[in-house]
C-alpha cells in the first residue's frame, strides 16, 4: 500500500510539474543605452563597452543598428558598407619575438565601420574609418536606430548620434580634432630629470625639448633622431643608460651616430594590455633615455628624459627629440 501511494504521489509531482508556468524572456522597459552620443576618434579602433544597462532584459539577447542616415536624413552607405579590418585571433602577449609572429597572430575580416556587437550592446569603430569618406564635426554627422530582441519581444532605440572627430595619428598630438590644424607641430616629453644643460648649466625641463612626429614611408619602422640646438644629429649612443634592446616591442634594431631604428607591427602599442613597453594602464608606449655622467665631487649623476606615445597609422615613422634652448651636458664635470 506504501509502494502505491509513493507512485501516485511521483506521477502527481511529475504531471503537476508540465503545467507550471515556464520562465519567459522579457525585453525590459528599464533597459536603456547610458550614452546616446558617440564621438569617436577616426583612423584609430574605438570600443564602447559598459554603454549599455540591461535591467530586466533577458539575456542572451540580440542587437542589431538599422536605420543608418546621416543627419539630414540622407542615406550613409558609408555606415552600411563593409571594409577590411584587421582583428586578433590570438591574444597578443607583448613576448612575440618576431614581427612575423605579431602578423601570424591577426587577420583581415570585413566589418562595418561603425558595428555593434551583436550580444553586448558594445559599439565598436574600426580604423579603417577615415575622414577622407566619413563626415566629422563640425558635420552634424549621423543617426542610427538600435534593434534589441530575443524570444520574448523586441524593442527599438530610435535617434543615437554619431558625430566623429577627424582622425590624429598621433598621440600626444598637437592637432585641432575638428580642423585637423594646429598651430604647432611639436610636442614635449612628460618628464625630464636632471638633465643639465651644457652651457647654461640650468636644469632641462620637458618645454626645452621638442618632438615631432614625421611618418616618412608606408613600410613598418619607427626610428628615434636627436637634434641639437643647431639641428645636427646627437649620437644616441651618448644615451648610454638607454636599453635600446628592450625600448620599444620592436625588431631588427639598428643604431648608428644619428638614429636607432626598428621594424615595428602598427598601431602602438598593439593592444590595450600592459606590457613591458607600455605605461602602467597598457594605454601607451613607454620609452626612457638616460645617460649617466660624473658631476661636482665625483657624484655619479643620472640623468633621463621619459615619453608617452601612441601611434595609429602604420607608416615608416620619425620621432624626433630637439633640444631648443640647450643641449644636455653629456660630459663629466
Amino acid at each position: 500500500m506504501l509502494l502505491c501511494c509513493t507512485a501516485v504521489l511521483l506521477l502527481l509531482t511529475t504531471s503537476c510539474k508540465d503545467f507550471l508556468p515556464k520562465d519567459r524572456e522579457e525585453v525590459g522597459f528599464d533597459s536603456r543605452f547610458t550614452q546616446t552620443l558617440y564621438q569617436p576618434v577616426l583612423g584609430r579602433t574605438t570600443v564602447y563597452s559598459d554603454n549599455f544597462f540591461k535591467g530586466s532584459t533577458s539575456y542572451p539577447a540580440t542587437f542589431k543598428i538599422i536605420n543608418p542616415r546621416r543627419f539630414n536624413g540622407s542615406p550613409a552607405p558609408e555606415l552600411k558598407d563593409t571594409f577590411p579590418v584587421l582583428v586578433w585571433k590570438e591574444a597578443y602577449t607583448g613576448k612575440e619575438k618576431s614581427l612575423a609572429e605579431i602578423q601570424e597572430k591577426r587577420d583581415t575580416e570585413y566589418h562595418a565601420l561603425w558595428e555593434i556587437r551583436p550580444h553586448s550592446g558594445q559599439f565598436v569603430m574600426w580604423s579603417s574609418a577615415l575622414s577622407s569618406f566619413m563626415k566629422t564635426q563640425p558635420d552634424s554627422g549621423y543617426v542610427f536606430d538600435v534593434e534589441l530582441n530575443n524570444s520574448g519581444g523586441r524593442r527599438y532605440f530610435r535617434g543615437l548620434k554619431l558625430r566623429p572627430y577627424r582622425e590624429r595619428p598621433y598621440e600626444p598630438s598637437p592637432l585641432d580634432p575638428i580642423t585637423g590644424q594646429s598651430s604647432s607641430v611639436a610636442v614635449h616629453p612628460n618628464v625630464t630629470v636632471n638633465m643639465k644643460g651644457a652651457k647654461t648649466g640650468r636644469y632641462l625641463g620637458p618645454y626645452d625639448i621638442d618632438v615631432y612626429f614625421n611618418r616618412v614611408g608606408d613600410g613598418h619602422s619607427l626610428t628615434f633622431i636627436f637634434l641639437d640646438t643647431l639641428y645636427h644629429p646627437i649620437n644616441p649612443k651618448k644615451f648610454n643608460l638607454t636599453k635600446w634592446k628592450t625600448l620599444i616591442h620592436g625588431f631588427d634594431m639598428k643604431i648608428t651616430d644619428s638614429s636607432v631604428s626598428y621594424q615595428t607591427a602598427y598601431p602602438i602599442p598593439l593592444t590595450t594590455r600592459e606590457t613591458k613597453y607600455t605605461t602602467a594602464n597598457g594605454k601607451r608606449a613607454h620609452v626612457e633615455f638616460g645617460y649617466s655622467r660624473l658631476g661636482f665631487g665625483h657624484v655619479r649623476v643620472d640623468a633621463s628624459l621619459l615619453f608617452d606615445f601612441k601611434i595609429f597609422k602604420k607608416g615608416d615613422w620619425e620621432i624626433v627629440f630637439a633640444f631648443t634652448g640647450d643641449n644636455p651636458r653629456f660630459r663629466d664635470e
